[in-house]
């Protein structure tokens, strides 16, 4: 049987998606700061959705660590962001032949985690701006203020937990096999016996 060699093309789209998403991040915080003051806050749908300005020297969604230190306040995640995107890149390479939504999810993490990582290492802060109102529950009024990076991450998180918990495994004769150099996945359809 000739193998087959496989499309390339995926690992680019996950790039394209995450690129996308850094962009808009980017564009959306320079709005942000360009217009507004810091915790300005503009209704857009009542008191249920506001556009509010903050900095979040911490993690996603305002959990901070070392906000009162002086090099691990800004470094601490800067460093942790970092390594998380570098692992992320090696993860969608080794998953490059997953299926789609779990290649699209990857891409929006990855473009999440740099979008927030050229904050934390341009400026030390996060610039957060997205303000929604939930039901009081565990001892929250608001959501924390988040931004188009945490987005994307919780999203891309959501489709990967989805696609775990319902989606079946792929059937045994879609399984690749590499053809011996360990490089180059063989599609294995199970007809090879009637050539």
């Amino acid at each position: 049987m000739i193998p087959t060699i496989p499309d390339q093309k995926p690992v680019y789209r996950i790039y394209l998606i995450s690129a996308v998403i850094v962009v808009l991040d980017q564009i959306t915080k320079w709005m942000v700061k360009s217009w507004m003051y810091l915790y300005e806050s503009i209704p857009l749908i009542g008191d249920s959705v506001r556009l509010t300005f903050v900095e979040n020297p911490g993690m996603a969604f305002g959990v901070r660590f070392f906000h009162d230190h002086a090099f691990l306040g800004r470094w601490f995640f800067t460093i942790v962001s970092f390594g998380a995107s570098i692992a992320l890149i090696w993860y969608i390479h080794k998953m490059r032949y997953e299926r789609g939504p779990y290649r699209a999810a990857l891409g929006l993490i990855l473009g999440g985690a740099v979008g927030n990582l050229i904050d934390r290492f341009l400026y030390g802060r996060v610039v957060d701006f997205m303000d929604v109102d939930i039901p009081d529950m565990l001892g929250m009024q608001r959501w924390p203020v988040f931004n188009v990076a945490d987005s994307a991450v919780v999203c891309g998180m959501v489709i990967i937990t989805f696609m775990i918990l319902f989606t079946k495994p792929a059937a045994p004769h879609e399984k690749k096999k590499t053809n011996g150099s360990g490089d180059i996945p063989v599609v294995q359809t199970g007809r090879e016996g009637s050539e």
